[in-house]
């Protein structure tokens, strides 16, 4: 082997490989053990080369056999997803954040029950008052003088400022309760 980067990938070749003539403290090897050196790195170069040969063949057949499985990067990514979702599941803590936000869900609903019944219960004690009675009273007077003068312009009696609609001008009558 006579350049130092020879068998190393494409990308590798420029990396520099220090020798011993470079005086970088090494000791010096003689040529007999520096040629040995160089037979065994020869030796385990091909086998490295040999085991990727051996891994690129295994990979193959591994996506054959999925190809027939039926088996797409797409369903395994699913069954990837689905068993870390249920190993989160299978967590303590996903169990005590679950039970955490059940007992928060149940406090709030309770909350929102109670606060619902009071504000019925109140509303209720508001229409039942002698002042909001009161209240209703005057409006359903208000509105019957209302609709009393409506009444009353359409049966020939008008006020001084109330003028004669036409057909056109005419808008249907509100029956609508207050």
């Amino acid at each position: 082997m006579d350049a130092p980067n020879q068998g190393l990938p494409g990308n590798m070749t420029d990396v520099p490989v220090d020798t011993p003539a470079s005086g970088d403290g090494v000791s010096m090897l003689s040529e007999a053990e520096t040629e040995e050196l160089k037979s065994e790195l020869t030796k385990v170069e091909d086998e490295i080369a040999t085991l990727r040969q051996v891994l690129v063949a295994k990979e193959r057949h591994a996506a054959e056999i999925k190809r027939k499985l039926g088996l797409t990067p797409f369903t395994e990514l699913k069954q990837n997803l689905s068993k870390s979702w249920q190993d989160v599941q299978a967590s303590n803590a996903y169990k005590k954040t679950q039970a955490t936000l059940s007992t928060a869900g149940n406090k709030t609903t309770s909350a929102i029950s109670s606060v619902g019944s009071a504000l019925s219960r109140t509303l209720g004690e508001i229409k039942e008052s002698p002042t909001f009675k009161s209240f209703e009273e005057s409006v359903g007077n208000l509105k019957a003088k209302v609709i009393g003068n409506e009444n009353n312009s359409k049966g020939g009696y008008h006020t001084p400022t109330a003028s004669s609609p036409s057909a056109e001008e005419k808008l249907p009558q509100d029956s609508a309760p207050f």
